[in-house]
């Protein structure tokens, strides 16, 4: 742990799933909820982190929930794509009137609204002390937002990927269907990938094994988890 208020990490990279921001909802977008999130992110900007933000797009349209009515996969891919933009829009707009500075970039052009993603500019805009929202994934179909978030934290060079979810953590099991799931402090890339432990999809896990990036999963409604994520404590689980 740092010492007192000095933060562990100085960029991070912070991956939401469309779902975290519907709340109690079954769809779209919870402002009381939202604004929460944001709290947890104004917290850890005070402190001068630098942060990325990579967000889903489950609260407003899912593959899974339309792959068996006849479309195509690569349209719904790109219909969720649009969903993760109007998510990116949203948080941006709740950071904004919370007095945090932001940029949102797309990996798929639209001007009007957003930024389009060039590497260098995130990275000059992550110095300057903005939080910038990456929306879109990565632009092509068949690859999650997990896998934008693994990329994006590469080429931002973030030293810690954070997770947030409505769990405390990485489980063996799914915890809500059996409550003797067991809940790991520590778990390896390997081990995630060779007993098929739900953290993120392979291609994601493979990605930050190979460029030796740690993964925080955490539970993001916890009020201050993600400050004292920042600050080196141990919370949640960290996959390695």
């Amino acid at each position: 742990m740092t010492s007192a208020g000095a933060p562990k990490y100085k960029r991070i990279l912070l991956k939401l799933s469309g779902e975290i921001l519907s709340g109690e909802r079954e769809f779209g977008i919870d402002s009381d909820y939202l604004g929460k999130i944001v709290a947890e992110i104004k917290s850890v900007v005070a402190l001068g982190v630098e942060v990325g933000i990579v967000i889903g797009g489950g609260n407003i349209f899912r593959w899974r929930d339309v792959k068996d009515q006849g479309l195509e996969r690569v349209s719904a891919d790109h219909m969720g794509m649009l969903g993760t933009a109007m998510n990116a829009l949203a948080l941006q707009n709740f950071l904004e009137k919370n007095e945090v500075s932001t940029r949102v970039m797309s990996a798929i052009e639209m001007r009007q609204i957003a930024e389009p993603y060039i590497r260098r500019r995130a990275t000059r805009h992550l110095e300057k002390g903005r939080v910038v929202i990456f929306a879109c994934g990565t632009g092509n179909p068949y690859f999650t937002t997990d896998t934008a978030a693994s990329l994006r934290a590469m080429e931002i060079s973030a030293q810690v990927l954070l997770k947030g979810t409505k769990v405390d953590g990485v489980y063996d099991k799914d915890p809500e269907r059996f409550p003797d799931a067991i809940r790991y402090d520590k778990v390896s890339f390997l081990e995630v990938l060779q007993k098929q432990i739900s953290v993120m999809d392979a291609a994601a896990i493979s990605l930050c094994m190979e460029n030796k990036l740690p993964i925080i999963v955490f539970d993001i409604n916890g009020v201050g988890n993600l400050l004292r994520i920042v600050q080196g404590e141990n919370i949640g689980t960290t996959v390695f």
